[in-house]
């Protein structure tokens, strides 16, 4: 035992008899690092952690830091009567659970009367907000309430749904990703009850409303409200249910996800929202602002003669003003035109094309933002402390709750990221502070021997992004704010001046020839404490900025939609005073939230994410290790497992212990440390009797069971080939036991693998009836795991197999390359062309080279698939239409070459004749081409030459021969000659 200063620290003893009291299950690995045996082995860490994840034991401590990796499926420990079983218990006395960090904050909240927090962090993924709702949840259920109180914690778990809804969307790492932060106090009274709560929001992801990227959704309350509203609410806001037909749904094409219900989510948002105390009224007014930005999205703009802007779809912003409840002259004016000040006349100038189109998306964004902050501040007044029980708090506490975005590494990493990965810097920073640096400085100021444990202080990347007038942040307000041609690339020039040479920054200029050819000339490297980040610059300028023109102000605050007035105060455009900016502002919000953390008692949940496909039982050991190295998990748990395992006051310990005590019972008058001193040494003496009495016992017991378990053993193995009976039932039975335990190590991994292992004789039907069930069951998984985009691929091969297996010669090589959902990027196709088009969306475009039926001189082109039609494209002109219902069919040779015939009616006048094309991707355009048209059966494979027809009745014909390499030219006869 150790004592220091005015602490005292027992050993860990007492976890560790609590550990061997646990069930079998719950001692797989250990459920305390701290008591892990190689504790200096990351390898052995990352063991323990696979181990308990096989078990379905998702929960590990480091001392009192919780550990939790996410499972991605739903297990059974989540109940009331689980709660009940955490509840009012010791901290290490039964197994790790989300429940015993939730009941050890409230405990302490309760006896030390000081306001506590939950510090939950992990990168995106890794189950942080599913974390949080469970804790809300387990105070929401066991914490004392009468009927308002438990009004009030209905409110506060409905807030969950209503915010995930408006504030999370699907990503390629999550499919319910917080796109804000969030922190939540939850006030309680002084008998321990939920009083009140709080909501702070951080920095909303709103270039998510206008832009996402491939495989990536909106936010979630777009697609619930096109799946669940009725067709009457539909009707009203002037909607359809196919997300399809908004542009502002269809970037990442991915409208539908299969874990995810937008339907039965919606019914759960509509009532939540009617129980937090939304009027329908107001959820009314909230749909038409939800509605109203499908709309604006779907706004298009067409250019005059003379460069000036004008609107196409007058339906849309006809929609858009009467949602919105302005003018729709005054809109559509102020989308197209901007207003200038000089020498104080105002000036009225149109809008470019672009600039028209990105004032439409900023006005998206601005509406959606602040109707987001409305949403939230109207929660905030349904979760309000009551008048009527506010006198009863008085002498309360409050346990914050941190559920913030974690760290995130995408393919295009912009602004949002760069906000969002600093506060993350930040979170462990503070992280660093309160359990690695502070709790050293403790053990050094009170003068007992320590060895001081290694850490990477991250406070040098925080500096490098958030130090005044030499940070990153304060160099972007600098080239915002500077008057001239600013713009990303010479703010990107700036940092390389001012920052070049810092060892976390770099450039492609400022790089070595080896990050130069992974690194973009537009980006900036930051070396963080979880990795290395890529930052492409473009848009940084206009995202700080966070700017609406002063005209669609103007247009906003006249708006009859209370929410739009309230988000829009006519003050606003009054104020000549510039607003601070985006980053500036989030920054500010951060230091008030680190404040509010350091005046709480912390409490820690660490996220884990075990893998990045979220597929049940899957660890990558890779990956877990990557992110047990930057949450800083074995600094940790080297500083607990070097310190001590108890730590307390004197006079709280004494105060609570002095029962156990004669000497110290009823009081002590003596100096504080000595009555601990009695104590310890009194319960030493009995916790050590009790100790080697129970090792004895116990050793005792496990002699007699092995000489009685040794004797049944080989009476059975004599008796093996009798009928099963008293005598050989133990050995019969750990034979089956033994074959099945085996099997389970030994199970098939996936549908192609055939062994399996030998049954004993008594086993060989059982045996067999276990190969057919566990292939069942592999297959069942295969095809759950099948995402829709990976079916939509299969079925794409899978008529590709059809034409083609062992009828062209290229189709081997195409196997194994995935078919894309484009050969040609949305910048690639003109936008006059896809005015032209309207609502027909281009599913499919590729570069093609058509071949003139008279000289067959080539000619580049694009040819862009619709649902109905296919065109092809010279630059910005359509030169000609290929209606499906008209195509008559598709003719490919059987070779290795590109060309391709679409046979058109010879009748039809509108069209010009056969077209003769080639493509470097025949095999999937031919392919999607004859599923878009419903047309696979008439796709031909010629072996010698293909006829097409040329006008009036004309025959013309392509040879095709083998040869060493490809060749197009005019052959003999007037032929084409294809050398593949």
């Amino acid at each position: 035992m150790r004592y220091r200063g005015r602490e005292v620290d027992v050993e860990g003893r007492v976890r560790l008899v609590m550990e061997s009291a646990l069930t079998a299950r719950d001692r797989v690995g250990v459920q305390d690092f701290v008591l892990l045996e190689n504790y200096n082995s990351e390898a052995a860490f990352i063991e323990n952690l696979r181990r308990r994840f096989r078990e379905n034991l998702i929960y590990t401590y480091i001392g009192s830091v919780l550990v939790s990796v996410n499972p991605y499926k739903e297990l059974e420990i989540y109940s009331k009567q689980q709660m009940e079983r955490y509840r009012g218990v010791s901290f290490y006395e039964i197994s790790p659970h989300i429940y015993a960090v939730s009941d050890n904050t409230y405990r302490a909240m309760r006896t030390e009367r000081k306001d506590q927090c939950i510090l939950i962090s992990g990168e995106s993924g890794a189950g942080k907000t599913e974390a949080s709702k469970k804790i809300l949840l387990y105070y929401a259920v066991t914490c004392p309430a009468n009927d308002h109180m438990a009004a009030l914690g209905d409110r506060l778990l409905q807030s969950n749904p209503v915010l995930e809804a408006f504030g999370n969307a699907k990503t390629l790492r999550n499919d319910n990703s917080s796109r804000f932060g969030k922190y939540m106090d939850v006030q309680f009274d002084f008998r321990g009850a939920p009083v009140g709560g709080h909501i702070l929001n951080y920095l909303l992801e709103k270039s998510r409303v206008v832009h996402q990227n491939h495989g990536e959704r909106n936010f979630h309350i777009f697609y619930q409200l096109l799946d669940g509203g009725d067709d009457d609410l539909l009707n009203t806001l002037g909607l359809d249910r196919n997300p399809q037909n908004y542009n502002y749904l269809v970037k990442g094409n991915c409208p539908r996800v299969s874990s995810i219900s937008d339907k039965n989510n919606w019914k759960v948002v509509m009532k939540a929202l009617s129980v937090i105390g939304f009027t329908e009224a107001e959820v009314q007014k909230l749909l038409n602002v939800i509605a109203s930005v499908l709309h604006l999205g779907n706004a298009q703009f067409g250019e005059g003669e003379e460069g000036e802007t004008y609107i196409t779809t007058e339906t849309q912003i006809a929609n858009v003003a009467k949602l919105l409840g302005v003018d729709g002259s005054a809109l559509t004016e102020a989308l197209t035109h901007k207003k200038l000040t000089a020498k104080g006349e105002e000036m009225i100038s149109p809008l470019s094309f672009e600039q028209a189109m990105s004032a439409r998306d900023a006005l998206a964004k601005a509406v959606y933002g602040r109707t987001f902050t409305w949403l939230v501040e109207k929660l905030n007044q349904s979760l309000a402390l009551r008048d009527e029980i506010h006198h009863s708090s008085k002498g309360g506490s409050v346990i914050g709750l941190l559920d913030i975005y974690g760290f995130e590494v995408l393919q295009h990493n912009s602004f949002e990221q760069f906000c969002i990965n600093y506060c993350n810097e930040k979170l462990q920073q503070l992280f660093i502070e309160l359990t690695l640096r502070s709790e050293q400085e403790e053990y050094e100021t009170e003068g007992i021997a320590w060895e001081t444990v290694q850490y990477f202080d991250n406070k040098i990347i925080c500096d490098l992004i958030e130090e005044k007038h030499k940070g990153i942040i304060s160099i972007l307000d600098e080239e915002c704010l500077r008057p001239g041609e600013a713009c990303d690339i010479s703010f990107l020039e700036k940092l390389e001046d001012r920052l070049g040479g810092h060892p976390h920054f770099v450039t492609h200029k400022l790089a070595n020839g080896k990050t130069r050819r992974v690194m973009s000339r537009e980006e900036f490297r930051l070396l963080h404490y979880a990795g290395e980040v890529n930052y492409n610059v473009n848009g940084f300028l206009d995202k700080n900025n966070d700017s609406l023109s002063r005209n669609l102000k103007e247009v906003m605050c006249q708006s009859e939609n209370q929410i739009l007035s309230y988000c829009f105060r006519r003050e606003e455009v009054i104020d000549q005073k510039r607003s601070e900016m985006a980053a500036s502002q989030f920054k500010n919000s951060l230091m008030k939230l680190m404040e509010i953390l350091m005046s709480k008692e912390p409490s820690y949940v660490r996220c884990i994410k075990p893998n990045d496909a979220k597929q049940p039982g899957k660890f990558d050991e890779v990956l877990v290790r990557h992110q047990v190295k930057y949450l800083g998990l074995m600094e940790n748990l080297r500083v607990r497992r070097a310190g001590f395992a108890y730590r307390r006051r004197f006079e709280a310990f004494l105060q609570r212990y002095k029962p156990l005590c004669p000497e110290t019972w009823p009081n002590w008058h003596g100096r504080l440390v000595d009555g601990v001193s009695t104590l310890v040494n009194h319960l030493v003496i009995v916790i050590q009797s009790g100790w080697r009495g129970m090792k004895a016992r116990r050793r005792a017991k496990r002699r007699r069971q092995a000489a009685d378990l040794i004797r049944r053993f080989i009476k059975g193995f004599i008796y093996r080939h009798e009928e099963y009976c008293l005598e050989n039932e133990y050995f019969l039975d750990h034979v089956r036991y033994s074959f099945l335990k085996n099997l389970r190590k030994n199970l098939p991994q996936n549908v192609l693998d055939k062994s399996w292992p030998t049954p004993p004789p008594s086993l060989v039907e059982a045996s067999e009836h276990l190969r057919t069930l566990n292939m069942r069951n592999m297959v069942m998984k295969y095809c759950r795991r099948v995402q829709p985009e990976w079916k939509k691929q299969m079925m794409q091969k899978v008529v590709a197999s059809e034409i083609f297996k062992d009828q062209k010669d290229s189709y081997p090589h195409s196997v194994g390359r995935l078919f894309l959902d484009s050969r040609l990027e949305r910048e690639q196709i003109n936008l006059k062309v896809v005015q032209t088009l309207g609502n027909d969306k281009v599913q499919y475009g590729i570069s093609v080279v058509k071949y003139d039926r008279r000289g067959f001189k080539p000619r580049p082109r694009q040819l862009l698939l619709t649902n109905t039609f296919a065109v092809l494209v010279d630059r910005t002109k359509i030169k000609q239409r290929i209606d499906y219902a008209a195509l008559r069919g598709i003719s490919v040779s059987s070779l290795s070459d590109g060309m391709f015939v679409l046979h058109m009616p010879s009748e039809d006048n509108k069209q010009k004749g056969d077209v003769v094309l080639h493509c470097d991707h025949v095999i999937e355009l031919v392919t999607k081409l004859a599923m878009m048209a419903n047309k696979t059966s008439y796709v031909n494979v010629n072996p010698g030459s293909i006829r097409f027809a040329v006008a009036r009745g004309k025959e013309g014909i392509v040879d095709f021969v083998r040869g060493s390499e490809l060749k197009v030219t005019k052959g003999k006869r007037g032929h084409l000659l294809v050398v593949s």
